[in-house]
């Protein structure tokens, strides 16, 4: 650094006096700390509730740090070909240091992720919120923190229960689901669940679904109200199951080689605006889901009501293995905010 850009002059110091102690002190931090350009990915549309909350996030960052911490947000996962799994590994390697990502499909690397996705396991959103900003949440941080990535106290933005839609008939009892091509993303309790039932599992990355269900390759898929209204799913489907068969969230990830190259105190910024962030797009949530509904029956799509005993019924022997492979320390945590499953 040069000797100019070491003194300020008395012109620049009384300019942001005179703005406020705040800008005075961001305009100081930005001479002591150099700028710290970050990246954060995301796989929902520029319009979503989770772009513009972490849009929100990040600029309430940078605002604070003065200036210090400046976050690019990209929805749709950048338009990435290999979608959702290929930004992963992109986390670990640390070409980028901030992703939402479904634990399902962080599963493939911390094993106990997948707890998120036992199905019929969260009844409501508010039910796994819960289990996520607690004892089970802070599990999950541990067995990520173990293989080199960092969650947030409260870091799990929410996608909602998911439920089924599709082309060619409704889902009333798992004897529907016998043969039927499910469209599922990459992540083994997906292939498990619908396997048991009957289903045969289709993997196809979240930004082929349209196609996938177009062209026939697969008949239904699975997901939230609000993604499928948001992707214009309902175009190509004329049936909405209500399972309620899983819930979903985002979970806020960093790579954590970068989160501890940050100082303390913009860790401390970062996890403070994420909670902030993951409250009110839970709220935001909420409401699309339950208007997507109302929306979607408006476009002509059926909806029917299902009764989740027999389908739950079918999944002992899925609940027997998942116990097995999730440990019994996470089945225990998972079953201490659900009741007994298996």
């Amino acid at each position: 650094m040069t000797h100019s850009h070491q003194r300020w002059s008395r012109r620049t110091f009384l300019t942001a006096a005179a703005a406020g102690p705040f800008v005075a002190a961001g305009i100081r931090a930005q001479r002591i700390e150099p700028e710290l350009a970050l990246t954060q990915y995301h796989n929902q549309a520029a319009d979503g509730s989770l772009h513009r909350r972490l849009v929100e996030m990040w600029t309430a960052v940078r605002t604070e740090s003065g200036g210090r911490v400046q976050t690019r947000v990209l929805p749709e996962n950048n338009k990435h070909p290999g979608s959702d799994p290929a930004v992963l590994q992109m986390l670990v390697s640390g070409e980028i240091q901030f992703f939402t990502l479904m634990g399902g499909i962080l599963g493939n690397i911390v094993p106990a992720m997948n707890v998120q996705q036992v199905p019929f396991a969260f009844r409501t959103a508010a039910a796994a919120h819960r289990a996520m900003d607690g004892a089970l949440g802070a599990y999950l941080r541990q067995e990520m923190a173990a293989r080199g990535i960092v969650g947030f106290p409260v870091g799990a933005f929410d996608n909602g229960i998911r439920q089924i839609g599709g082309r060619t008939r409704p889902v009333r009892t798992p004897a529907d689901l016998a043969g039927l091509r499910m469209r599922v993303p990459d992540g083994r309790m997906f292939d498990d669940m619908f396997r048991a039932l009957g289903a045969e599992p289709v993997t196809v990355n979240s930004s082929g679904i349209y196609a996938a269900l177009e062209s026939g390759t697969v008949d239904a898929q699975e997901n939230p109200l609000a993604y499928m209204r948001s992707f214009r799913h309902y175009e190509v489907m004329q049936y909405i199951s209500l399972t309620n068969h899983m819930w979903s969230g985002f979970n806020l990830i960093a790579n954590q080689a970068a989160w501890r190259r940050l100082p303390q105190d913009i860790q401390a910024l970062i996890e403070r605006h994420a909670a902030r962030a993951v409250r009110l797009q839970r709220e935001d949530q909420e409401r699309a889901n339950a208007e997507a509904r109302t929306d979607l029956a408006a476009r002509g799509l059926a909806f029917n009501e299902v009764d989740e005993a027999p389908f739950r019924a079918k999944l002992a022997g899925v609940y027997a293995s998942w116990k097995e492979m999730l440990g019994t320390t996470c089945w225990s945590l998972l079953e201490a905010e659900v009741g007994r499953l298996a």
